[in-house]
This record gives structure tokens, C-alpha cells and sequence, in this order.
């Protein structure tokens, strides 16, 4: 057996949780690889819509195991309120939901630390969610984080203060207005590594690799969307975080040659929450419809969405670095109404027409160049077959196929895992 891939190839919030949510029968093991907090994957169904962070999209298919892998870092407060969240639900996640024991935990001075230094930056600030997934990521490489295993031991405590003092110190050295108790905040998370204890803790390489060996399917979730990969993405403006395929083999211990299929997932158009370059970006009246017909605010922040054109440069890059083998066209049906289409097919870089990412995507060095298509009329939401597709949708998926060289493979046409339609 091998890995399958889900993979986001915007700036994130392409509709990652719908799609899990949508193939999880498929597969016995739902794992995430990175990240933390700072995702929202929403799920829709049965009239009832709920956002997770760090639990697996799949945790509410009963015959699955949700996996949170140890390139996840982890705030326990968060987790637990996503935990009262599911209790509304009835589901036995003692059973069906594991943790890597080389997962890093987010400490609550990591928030203040993400906040000292976002507020420090002043206009030149990243965009950061806040939660703390910046300094834990930090200290994940500097060798001195706090991992799901060390709540296990007798003087983890002990570790805890010492490196609590360290970031207290360094909100000091910001030098900038941020009240906070962390009495309060401490006695929460104190309260909350109990909770989080009470589930499973496990060695998640051995685990996984073991259940490819017996030959069980496991299908791997990403968070945030691979235009935000530390290396790859729009850096500085970026996670901390690689949310492209090769993510996958270090946030769970599987070898590159046990990945299977990779799923990825992109909107119909492009969105952007924060800061950073966004070549497509739309400022008149189209953003704004664009924005309202597409309820585009983020699942977790609240903040608003930029909206603009897709832009297929980003996109084959994005497939290219991930090895796209399969590919899901979201919110199709936000774009029904607008009587031209455009589409992002090169940029003029340098006084040059480029077809690739180049290493700055600021909006003064590149322009973008559009190909045009007709829009169409019809509402897109009750149509359950491909052949209901009005021939301008299906134009505008051949020209993006023949373009990527992907299939696409699904067609989502609403928030609503009914409205998912196989291609």
C-alpha cells in the first residue's frame, strides 16, 4: 500500500476539509503532517458546519483513525476546545484518534512571543495567525522544544518552566505594549495537558509504516495551502512550515517511495488572507462579488479574504513542486454570473513575458497576463452530474487541464459534501 496526498495549491483555505471529508471512506488512517491551530478545514453536512484545526478531517467517519503526526505542533487548550466541540457528536475519539509523541506542544508563551513579534514589525508585519506556530516551530529547530512525549515524563514541568522563562525574556527584548496574565493562561494549559493526556500517544512512524505494511490505506492531510510552504511559498510571507508533498515524508516518517496518489485542491479563483504579493488580486467591484457570493472570510481568523482572478502560473508551479497527480476544482460555483472569466497565463517580468514562478512576485516587478473566457449564467449548486455542466464550465476545466496536464477529477459546486461531482 502507499500514501495518498491531499494538498492545498493556493495561499490555503481551498476546501482541504471537504475533500477529506468527501474521500475518507476510501481509506482506514486519516494523518496530519504540519502545522497547527492556525488551519480551519470546514465540513459541511447534514445542515451542520464545523471548522477543525488540528484534528483530522476525517474524524467524524466512525470506521477511521485520525492520526496528528509529529511535523504537527499542538496547543492543548486549542485541542481540547475542539474536543468539547465534537462532543455535540458523540464520537469516541478515545478509539479513533491518536498523537505522535514527537509532535511539538505550543506553550502559551509562544502566543505572546508570536504577538510581541508581529506587533514589533509594524507595517512590515507578516500576517502571523497568532497561535504561537511561528516560536514553536523556532524552537523545534533550535533544539529545544517541548514534544507530546515529554508530558509523559515526571519532570516535563520542570522543562516547561525553564523554557517559559527563556520566552519571557525574548517578549522583553521586543520592547513593545503587550499586557497578558500568564497566571491564567498557564493554569488553562495546565488544565488542558491533562485532558490532551487521556488520549493516545504513539511512536507514529512505527504505527504508520506498520499499517502500510498490513496493508491498510492512509491518506495524508495537509494544512495551509503549498504558495505558504517555507521554502516554497512567498516568502517571508509564509508558515512556518513545509505544506508541500515532501511535508508529508518528514511531518510522519514515511519514505518518499511509499507516497502514492497526490490529491490537489485549488478554487475556481484565488484568495489570499493576510499579507504578501497576490499578482490576480481584484480591488473593484469584482473582488468585492467575488467575496460575498464566496462567504470569503477565514475559518479560524474571521479575516477577510483577498479575492482575484486564478492564476495558473502559481498553480503549475504549485503542482510541480507537490507531483499533482489528481486535481479538485472548488467553489465553481461562485463564479456563475460573471459575464467574462479571466485567467492568469504568464506575467511580464523584467519587460520579459515569463511562464514560471519567479523568485519575487511583488506587484512591482511582474504584471500579469490574461486569457479571457465566457462566464456562464446557470446556478451551478443543485447540479449532481458533470453532464448538467454548462458547456462554459466545461471549457473553462478543458482549458485547465490541458494547461496543468492534470485530470480534474472533481468538481465541487458547493460547501455541502452532496455537492461534489466526480469527473
Amino acid at each position: 500500500m502507499a500514501v495518498d496526498l491531499l494538498l492545498g495549491l493556493q495561499w490555503g483555505d481551498e476546501g482541504k476539509g471537504k475533500i477529506v471529508d468527501v474521500l475518507t471512506s476510501k481509506y482506514n488512517i486519516i494523518a496530519r503532517f504540519q502545522g497547527g491551530p492556525n488551519a480551519g478545514h470546514t465540513l459541511e453536512f447534514d445542515g451542520i458546519k464545523h471548522v477543525l484545526r488540528t484534528i483530522p478531517s476525517g474524524i467524524f467517519h466512525k470506521d477511521s483513525i485520525n492520526v496528528i503526526g509529529n511535523g504537527v505542533v499542538i496547543d492543548p487548550v486549542v485541542f481540547v476546545q475542539e474536543l468539547d466541540g465534537l462532543d455535540q457528536f458523540n464520537l469516541d475519539y478515545k478509539s479513533n484518534l491518536i498523537i505522535s509523541r514527537k509532535a511539538h506542544v505550543i506553550l502559551p508563551t509562544h502566543r505572546l512571543l508570536d504577538a510581541a513579534s508581529e506587533i514589533s514589525k509594524g507595517k512590515a508585519k507578516i500576517g502571523s495567525t497568532l497561535k504561537g506556530i511561528g516560536p514553536t516551530y523556532m524552537d523545534k529547530t533550535g533544539r529545544n522544544g517541548i514534544r507530546i512525549g515529554d508530558l509523559e515524563l515526571d519532570n516535563w514541568k520542570e522543562k516547561y518552566r525553564a523554557l517559559a522563562n527563556k520566552h519571557e525574556a525574548m517578549i522583553g527584548f521586543y520592547n513593545v505594549d503587550i499586557q497578558y496574565d500568564l497566571k491564567e493562561m498557564e493554569d488553562e494549559f495546565f488544565s488542558a495537558v491533562e485532558r490532551l493526556k487521556g488520549l493516545q500517544f504513539i511512536d507514529s512512524e512505527e504505527y504508520l509504516n506498520q499499517a502500510l505494511k498490513s496493508g491498510k490505506p492512509i491518506l495524508a492531510e495537509g494544512a495551509q495551502g503549498s504558495l505558504l510552504d517555507i521554502d516554497f511559498g512567498t516568502y517571508p510571507f509564509v508558515t512556518s512550515s513545509n505544506t508541500t508533498a515532501s511535508g508529508a515524508c518528514t511531518g510522519l516518517g514515511v519514505a518518499p517511495n511509499k507516497i502514492g496518489e497526490v490529491f490537489g485542491i485549488f478554487k475556481a479563483y484565488t484568495t489570499r488572507v493576510g499579507s504578501g504579493p497576490f499578482p490576480t488580486e481584484l480591488f473593484d467591484n469584482t473582488g468585492a462579488e467575488m467575496a460575498r457570493i464566496g462567504h470569503e472570510f477565514g475559518a479560524v481568523t474571521g479575516r477577510p479574504r483577498r479575492c482575484g482572478w486564478l492564476d495558473l502560473v502559481a498553480l503549475k508551479y504549485a503542482c510541480q513542486v507537490n507531483g499533482v497527480t489528481q486535481l479538485s476544482m472548488m467553489k465553481g460555483d461562485v463564479l456563475s454570473g460573471f459575464k467574462t472569466l479571466k485567467v492568469c497565463t504568464a506575467y511580464t517580468y523584467k519587460g520579459e513575458t515569463i511562464t514560471h514562478l519567479p523568485f519575487n512576485i511583488e506587484a512591482e516587478n511582474i504584471t500579469p497576463i490574461y486569457t479571457d473566457f465566457k462566464g456562464w449564467k446557470d446556478d451551478l449548486t443543485t447540479m449532481r452530474d458533470v453532464s448538467e455542466f454548462p458547456k462554459e464550465l466545461n471549457d473553462y476545466i478543458e482549458f485547465l487541464e490541458k494547461e496543468l496536464e492534470i485530470p480534474i477529477t472533481i468538481v465541487s459546486v458547493g460547501p455541502d459534501r452532496t455537492q461534489t461531482i466526480n469527473r
